[in-house]
């Protein structure tokens, strides 16, 4: 009993997911210019997925990707949040502007032993561009691989006003 209570706790120190990239590198400490287009991008995330029965789950590791598809003009992500099955918030990755790159991805990783999202889970995203340049890219990668057998899919946001 006493091995699964410290096995239960070192558990929830493994989850990488909840050890962000080094979100304060990629901070920007200036304004950002209000002729800059704003948008919010919806993702579909799951940490499960059901099989044979509304019974039994399979846990799933996802990788989220941030994308900028642009040559030359820098995306900004102002935050990124992910919300579980019943729409309650977990957890705020950043919430302070960072930038991505020219044809730069950023990614954000579930691990698969973090159940937090449920079935339903999904990120918002809020960004800026320069006007005229396309929106950022945002798709989730799920994989689960038990034995011999594997599953993966993948979801793309979607814009929301």
């Amino acid at each position: 009993m006493i091995a699964l209570a410290v096995s239960a706790c070192n558990r929830s120190e493994e989850i990488s997911s909840v050890d962000p990239v080094n979100w304060e590198k990629r901070a920007i400490n200036h304004s950002l210019p209000d002729s800059l287009e704003i948008g919010e991008t919806y993702l579909s995330v799951y940490s499960q997925i059901y099989s044979m029965t509304e019974h039994r789950t399979h846990d799933l590791t996802a990788t989220v990707s941030m994308r900028n598809i642009h040559r030359t003009d820098t995306v900004y992500l102002l935050k990124a949040e992910y919300f579980d099955t019943h729409g309650e918030s977990i957890r705020t990755y950043f919430d302070q502007p960072i930038f991505l790159a020219p044809l730069e991805t950023v990614e954000i990783i579930i691990d698969g032993i973090d159940q937090a999202g449920g079935t339903g889970g999904n990120f918002l995203f809020n960004w800026k561009v320069k006007l005229g340049s396309p929106e950022p890219l945002f798709e989730a990668i799920m994989i689960s691989t038990m034995g011999q057998q594997g599953l993966s899919f993948s979801t793309q946001g979607r814009k929301v006003e």
